[in-house]
Formats: C-alpha cells, structure tokens, sequence
C-alpha cells in the first residue's frame, strides 16, 4: 500500500470513528498516531504526540481563546446581557415582531463579547423566550428566532472560529474579525427583515401590543445596558484602533467585563467560580480537538494525502464557481453531523491549499467558512443551538417544532452565500480600509 493510499486510508477509518460517535479530539488524535506509526515507526509516532500538542499550545495567539471565553462566561453569569434584550423590547414595541426582533439583538449585542454561537443562544434562550410565550407569540417563531440569532456568536467579534482559523491559515485575526463585523450586521438585517415578512404575512404569529411605552421609560431603558456598552466600547476600540492586539484584547475584555460586573454589584464569587470552571472546560475540549487537527495535518503531509487530493481537484481545471459550489455542498453536508470547530480543523489541510490556489484571499474564505459553519449549528440532525434551545425551553415545543421554526431564516442564510461568494468585497471592505 502506497504512502498516499495509507493516507487516504486513516481518512476513511476517522470518519468511521466519527460516524461511530466517537469524540472528535480522540478519533483525530488516535487516527493520526496509528497513521504516523504504521507510516514511519513507533518513535516517530511518539515524538510527534510529544512534539506537536506542544508547538501548538504555545502559539502566542492562542493564549486569547480562554480569554475571550472567561469574557462571554463572566457576561453571562454576571447577566450583563438582560439589559439588551429588555431595552430593545422597550423601543420596539409597535413593531411587528418586536419581541422577536428584539431577541435578534439582544443576541448580536451578547455576540460582540461573547463569541461562542451555543452560549450566546442559551443566554439569550432564558431572557427572549419566555418574555415572547407571555405575548402568545407563536412557540416556532419563538425558539426559532433564538436559535438562529445564536449564530451571530461566531460572526461578530470577537470569535473563537475565527482566532482557530487565523493561527491555522497563518491570517490576521484582526482582519478576519473586521471582515465578519460586516457579515456578522448583514446576518442580523436579514434575520430581522425575515421576522417582519413572517409577521406582515401572518399576524398571528406575533401579537401586537397596543400599549404606549412613554419616551422617559424608554430612557430608562437604556440605563441597563451601560456595563455591556462599556466592555464592547472597550474591546472595539482598543483593538480596531491598535492600542492592543487580538491576543491582549481577550484579557482586557475579561479585566473590564469582571470589573464592570463589580460595579454593577451582579458578580458574586459563586458567579465568578461558574464562569472560571466553564472557560477551564470549554478550553480543554478545543485543546483536544486542535492538538488532534494539528497531528492530523503532520499525518497527511507525511503520507502526501492531503496534497493528493488538493491536487486531484486543482489539476481538473474546473472553474472557480464550481470549485466554491463543492466546497460549500462539502461544508453544508458536514455540518449535519459535526460540531463547527472540529468540523474547520478536520477539513482544513485539504481546502486551504485549493483555496490559495485560486487566488482568493484567506480572510474571505475565513469570514464564509465561519458563515457556513454557523449554519451547520441550525440544520438537523446535529443543529446544536436547536438543542440548546430545547433544553432552555423543556416541554414547551418539540425539537422538530423548533427546527420548523428555523425554516425561514435558514433560506435566508443560504441565500446570503452566493452573494458573499459572488463579491467577495462585501467581506473585504473592512479589512482594506484598515490596511
């Protein structure tokens, strides 16, 4: 058996394992050792398992990941967030579908210091979904909006996505994080323009209040939503001005969300432990995943696998349209079954190099990538925010009601893609206007 068929082999036996229900990190890890031994020697095989994990774990970049985590858990345990969701609810009251709206927001405002699409869906879950049954809003459109508005998290900066990717494809994370901004806002508007469709189509679906909310009470309103301004103002204005890096700007942000979480009296030591032990956790599982990836990459490079196929599929001279459908039918499919970080770091030793070859820029590719992965935590039978959700929600809904209730913004998403890919500056304008 040649080196590249060994290769192509262990490929094979991962998505067995995966198939198998055997987690990610492990199946990466074992695979890629058996490979590496069956493909030198034992030593080999050791040293790599010695030397690799290493490397990667002292990438400089990657010391920002637990940081950006501590960030979102400290917002979430502190309830920093309430405020964005009760503000935006207070000044959309006449609008069709304000509540839900309202939870879209509320969500995108939880993404720019969070970054974690599962965490900003069960913040956001508790607060938007039980105000929405209250107003008898429809328990599909409800859960759904929810879910969806979850995806954000990866989108808007600061994401955990992105900062894996950048260290992998040897990218700026800033300009990955200025390119998502603009997918990230361009998510929301369509999410909210699908709501207000929905509602004009189908009032039921959202009741609307007749109650006149005086402009003092909104005011007031908006006195909640300081201690998040201020930990975003914070984080943005650092960064996208270079006072500090993307790798200092997760520790300034968790320093400011912790310390705002004191001035606002909401984070007591038993809070603040939660958030310490769920980053410790959530940390060591990518670890996991990422050390696995990085052996994974050493395996097909020293069988010539990944190389092979990269090859096979640039050598077809097929044109960039039809490349850029492959890879999003590839993405779209995987993510049925995978969860988005494992699903990145399998793929891409593979599609990286197809990519370059196009002559695309990697920050695009970055920003889409993130964007197909995100709909891959909505689409059954894996969707993740969907059950997030349902474990927010208990017995309200079922599972299939709630994956009914994201029907409609799916279509939106999928109709994002081919514009994305179509002008690509959509994406890049950002990152070229900060040079």
């Amino acid at each position: 058996m040649s080196d590249v068929q060994i290769g192509l082999t262990g490929m094979g036996i991962l998505l067995l394992l995966i198939a198998l229900r055997l987690p990610i990190g492990i199946a990466l890890i074992a695979v890629s050792f058996g490979g590496i031994w069956y493909l030198m020697d034992w030593s080999v095989a050791w040293g790599a398992l010695g030397v690799i994990p290493y490397q990667f774990a002292t990438n400089w970049v990657l010391s920002s990941v637990p940081m950006f985590l501590l960030l979102g858990f400290v917002c979430y345990h502190a309830q920093l967030t309430q405020g964005l969701f009760r503000a935006a609810q207070v000044w959309l009251a006449g609008v069709p579908g304000g509540l839900a709206i309202s939870g879209i927001l509320g969500c995108a405002g939880f993404a720019s210091v969070c970054g974690s699409s599962v965490a900003c869906s069960a913040a956001m879950g508790k607060i938007a979904v039980p105000e929405m049954m209250r107003q008898r809003y429809d328990a599909g459109l409800a859960t759904g909006t929810v879910a969806v508005g979850g995806t954000v998290g990866a989108l808007i900066p600061p994401s955990i996505i992105m900062i894996l990717y950048g260290i992998i494809a040897q990218t700026s994370v800033t300009q990955l994080f200025l390119g998502g901004v603009t997918v990230g806002l361009l998510t929301v508007l369509g999410y909210i323009l699908v709501i207000v469709i929905r509602v004009k189509l189908n009032p039921s679906l959202a009741p609307r209040s007749d109650e006149k909310i005086p402009m003092d009470e909104k005011l007031r309103a908006l006195k909640p939503v300081w201690p998040i301004l201020l930990v975003m103002v914070g984080i943005f204005a650092g960064l996208f001005s270079g006072l500090f890096t993307p790798t200092e700007a997760g520790a300034v942000g968790a320093f400011l969300a912790c310390g705002v979480a004191l001035l606002n009296r909401s984070l007591t030591w038993e809070r603040f432990r939660n958030a310490i032990l769920e980053t410790l956790l959530t940390t060591a599982g990518l670890m996991v995943i990422a050390v696995g990836a990085s052996l994974l990459t050493r395996f097909l490079a020293l069988s010539g696998a990944g190389n092979y196929v990269s090859s096979l599929i640039i050598d077809t001279d097929a044109s960039f349209v039809w490349i850029m459908f492959g890879v999003v039918v590839l993405y779209l499919v995987l993510g049925l079954f995978l969860e988005p970080i494992g699903c990145m770091l399998l793929t891409l030793p593979i599609v990286l190099p197809i990519i370059d070859a196009t002559g695309m820029s990697l920050v695009w590719f970055g920003v889409l990538l993130t964007k197909l992965l995100e709909i891959g935590m909505i689409t059954p039978p894996i969707g993740m925010n969907v059950f997030v959700i349902k474990g927010v929600v208990g017995n309200l809904i079922s599972t299939t009601g709630i994956f009914k209730g994201i029907l409609w913004f799916l279509m939106a998403d999928l109709l994002m893609l081919p514009l994305l890919i179509a002008f690509p500056d959509i994406i890049l304008v950002l990152p070229r206007i900060a040079g």
